[in-house]
């Protein structure tokens, strides 16, 4: 089997000839040591100074280039495109921000940005824009026109899926994701959700239009979407599973809904603790759960017992073991994911969020080659 064949046979329930090995993201510090060169395929940081700067071309050829070196150096069975890996910003024709000191800088409009190093990126810390007030008019049912295409970030599709389409299997960019929809961001969402519902179901209902208007952008090489809104923090979800029900379930569902009837499967990462809305995950219609993160309390054995089943569960392997814990760690995730959820199929191995900064590559490099002592089904008689 190839890539495509064996995520196929796992989505739809049967049994491939190995566990199918694939990550939500592999960021740029393994992607070096596994091409032998600089990139900036999942370097955030590089890539906005770059993107400052106007070399769009130099990232959009790096991007190209380093994702199909990846899969040729790396036995990945899903071919994602994750942030910093795909979409090439329009040039603003602005000039850089001004450094005002290290890792800081500002722009002409009064934003600051930082480099943070725990999320490897430069990030806006401050916005002197006051902020909005939201109304049920900020989001009409009918959304107008779709958005026109990004010919740059299509180009960088394009060509990944034309060298890689035909023996692996393709999450592509396209199909948005309606989620939780939280105007304004975490905390000033959830105020709207306890002061305002009448704001949320608007902009429910705006985002699903939204989604749906933009399925023209679907590449008709995809195979699948992957979706990347989470619904959850370490100990439970964001808003009550009650409330989930009330203003997300329905347009979540009727997205998937709409996606499968185009023949695309829909993999679904969410970090965080959402015990509480896995039935729920399962009645949206998600063919597979990624991320399970052991350290919000997702224990995939006990997700396997409950869920496996129902839907592909995607991960096991802690992703905190791979920045900073230690071999012994990793090869004990990858036997404990594998004694449990490998019966049955229904399981692609990978790391707990991605293969993220910071990974140690001796850790890495355990948990491949745990992965190959393990991964084989017994050939059928």
């Amino acid at each position: 089997m190839n890539g495509k064949q064996r995520i196929q046979t796992v989505l739809a329930g049967g049994i491939p000839d190995r566990v199918p090995l694939a990550d939500w993201s592999v960021d740029h510090d393994t992607v070096e040591r596994l091409i032998g060169r600089p990139t900036y395929l999942r370097n955030k940081a590089a890539c906005t100074k770059a993107f400052w700067e106007g070399r769009h071309a130099e990232v959009q050829r790096s991007w190209i280039e380093d994702t199909i070196a990846l899969h040729r150096a790396l036995p990945l069975d899903i071919v994602t495109f994750t942030m910093a890996s795909w979409h090439v910003p329009e040039p603003t024709g602005e000039g850089p921000p001004r450094q005002t000191a290290e890792d800081t800088w500002e722009d002409a409009k009064g934003r600051v940005y930082r480099f943070t190093a725990a999320a490897d990126d430069i990030l806006c810390i401050h916005d002197p824009a006051q902020p909005r007030a939201w109304s049920v008019s900020d989001f009409p049912a009918d959304p107008g026109p779709g958005r026109p295409t990004n010919a740059a970030s299509q180009a960088v599709v394009d060509a990944i899926i034309g060298e890689l389409g035909g023996e692996k299997y393709i999450a592509g960019p396209f199909g948005g994701e309606v989620g939780m929809v939280l105007p304004g961001g975490y905390a000033e969402g959830c105020t709207l959700l306890a002061e305002s519902p009448e704001i949320i179901e608007a902009a429910v209902v705006h985002s699903l239009a939204c989604c749906e208007r933009d399925d023209a952008w679907i590449h008709p090489g995809q195979d699948a979407v992957l979706w990347g809104g989470d619904f959850g923090h370490k100990t439970g979800t964001f808003c009550s599973p009650r409330m989930f029900r009330r203003f997300y379930k329905e347009a979540n569902r009727r997205r998937v809904e709409g996606l499968h009837a185009r023949g695309l499967k829909v993999l679904k990462h969410c970090c965080g603790n959402v015990r509480a809305i896995l039935d729920d995950f399962v009645d949206i219609g998600y063919d597979a759960y990624q991320s399970i993160q052991p350290t919000a309390g997702m224990d995939i054995v006990e997700v396997k017992a409950g869920y496996g089943s129902r839907m592909t569960l995607w991960g096991g392997v802690a992703v905190e073991h791979l920045i900073s814990g230690t071999p012994e760690q990793v090869r004990a995730d990858v036997r404990r994911a594998m004694a449990a959820c490998k019966p049955g199929g229904r399981f692609i191995l990978g790391a707990s969020h991605s293969i993220a900064v910071g990974t140690r590559w001796e850790n890495h490099q355990v948990m491949l080659a745990e992965w190959r002592r393990l991964a084989d089904y017994p050939t059928a008689a």
